[in-house]
């Protein structure tokens, strides 16, 4: 079974949750059209990671765009 997992920051409240069936939906479709494999074999999942948990050259992304 397919897991296509989807990882994003958490921005100005963070996706909707019809953004995230959107995306799952849109995902899956390009899933099965590409691989030609149904769409009840393709589990997407959506993690939202807080921009305090996410860093690039150990800064994290709050502090960075704090800065600009």
């Amino acid at each position: 079974m397919p897991i296509i997992n989807v990882k994003m920051t958490h921005e100005d409240g963070g996706a909707t949750k019809e953004q995230k069936e959107l995306l799952a939906e849109k995902l899956t479709n390009v899933f099965v059209e590409i691989f030609n494999r149904g769409e009840k074999t393709c589990v997407v999942t959506i993690d939202e990671v807080s921009t305090d948990n996410y860093a690039i050259a150990g800064k994290t992304i709050t502090n960075i765009r704090n800065k600009k």
